[in-house]
């Protein structure tokens, strides 16, 4: 039975309570909140910069463990703000010093939860990047973490404000595709033409604290192919292109249906392409699969995921991305770059499109969902992507990879947050903590 839209506005007037009944935090001479970026890779700054552009924000802190993004970072607030970033290599030691109103989290995932809890326990208000965690119970811990000290956590899931994807939604709500019963959710980019060759392990940087970069996942020797940049690759701190790009395309089909999980998951895949990983100590490869199929059952109809890194898309039609709903009156895509398409059933009848309205760098709405967020906090009431919104499209992911891992179908109860009789499945829910860092635990 699908959530309707009441059910929905009540869940969502419970979960703000909270907010309302605290106070808000002051802002400066000029009405902004001081605000600090924990992460300063590429993403980060593209947040950054429309941190720094919005009227609601002043940046005064940056954190990095790479002091060469975190260099760059300050060079960027120097020149566009005339304003010199107290700058950090500890999460910790910057909230506890700085005290900021909001902190930005865009640090490799692995490392969302710990910061998120840190900054929301410190009465400060939260943007963190998708997927919101590397496992289930680092999601479940942030989510009660929002809810009992009552911040804003906004989720980086910026195609919820992307006016296409907007106006996409209308259409589908509107009935005029018909009855959907399916959902195809696809990255297809391709890139791989055979076995991947593993790249010699090397000493880190001494501008980067490899240490510290791998905090609480497994200290994996230092190479090239992890950082910059590569991470998502490697299942010890991602959860490879599912973990990296479902989130978006789970995230539209969740809003559109307003269901909150599926019922049972299965997804198989691997590395026919890039062939077996490699972690050895001289050596290394990625390890996260080439290729993978996920099938979700919901209550009143069926998704399925697919991704390969070889291939491209050349011989289909359309996008390399997003997702197709699949009604008695059409086919609706839903995409990126390229806006919405709607191809009817009844032939002579329009096909329908919308091209999108992105930002550059990098084709994002960032400064909208940015704008939300500053809106959310001055009016004490939850994003538009909220921290459990985020929490749901990210568990999709991470319900695929368990099914991946271990080789069989799961059937999800997402009232309790677990798998049924599943007792080896069920500890993957959770990360073994390693370099002496302890799970978050929230009560």
């Amino acid at each position: 039975m699908q959530v309707t839209r009441r059910r929905f506005l009540q869940r969502t007037a419970l979960a703000g309570a909270a907010l309302s009944a605290l106070p808000l935090w002051g802002k400066d001479a000029e009405g902004r909140y001081s605000t600090a970026l924990i992460g300063c890779g590429w993403w980060g700054k593209n947040i950054l910069g429309e941190a720094m552009a919005s009227p609601g924000s002043r940046v005064v802190a940056l954190c990095d463990v790479d002091q060469r993004y975190l260099d760059g970072a300050s060079e960027i607030v120097q020149k566009q703000t005339g304003r010199v970033p107290r700058t950090y290599t500890d999460y910790r030691e910057l909230i506890a010093k700085e005290k900021p109103e909001i902190v930005i989290v865009a640090t490799p995932d692995h490392w969302h939860a710990l910061i998120t809890i840190e900054a929301v326990k410190n009465g400060c208000h939260v943007y963190v990047e998708k997927p919101i965690s590397h496992c289930i119970a680092e999601g479940q811990a942030m989510v009660r973490a929002a809810r009992k000290y009552g911040r804003v956590v906004q989720v980086g899931t910026h195609r919820r404000v992307s006016p296409h994807n907007i106006s996409g939604m209308k259409f589908l709500r509107s009935g005029k595709a018909g009855k959907i019963g399916m959902v195809r959710c696809f990255v297809n980019y391709g890139g791989a033409t055979g076995m991947e060759k593993a790249r010699k392990n090397e000493d880190p940087p001494k501008e980067l604290d490899w240490d510290k970069w791998c905090g609480p996942a497994p200290r994996r020797p230092f190479n090239t192919k992890i950082h910059p940049r590569g991470f998502r690759q490697f299942l010890d701190y991602a959860n490879g292109t599912i973990g990296d790009w479902g989130i978006h395309w789970f995230d539209q089909l969740l809003w559109w249906s307003e269901e909150k999980w599926p019922r049972r998951v299965f997804s198989t895949g691997g590395r026919p392409i890039l062939g077996p990983a490699v972690n050895l100590p001289d050596w290394q490869t990625t390890d996260a699969p080439d290729s993978q199929v996920a099938t979700f059952e919901f209550e009143s109809f069926t998704a399925t995921w697919e991704h390969r890194r070889f291939g491209g898309n050349n011989a289909e039609k359309g996008e390399a991305v997003g997702c197709y709903f699949y009604g008695t009156q059409g086919t609706f895509h839903m995409g990126w770059q390229g806006g919405w398409t709607f191809y009817p059933v009844k032939k002579g009848d329009p096909v329908l499109h919308e091209d999108p309205q992105l930002h550059t760098p990098d084709s994002q709405n960032i400064k909208e969902l940015w704008a939300d967020f500053i809106a959310a906090i001055n009016s004490k009431r939850l994003p538009v992507c909220d921290i459990e919104i985020g929490q749901q499209a990210t568990n999709m992911s991470l319900l695929a990879m368990i099914s991946y891992r271990t080789g069989r179908s799961l059937q999800w109860d997402g009232r309790k947050g677990v798998i049924v009789d599943d007792d080896y499945a069920n500890l993957l829910l959770r990360d073994d903590y390693q370099g002496g860092y302890i799970f978050p635990d929230v009560v």
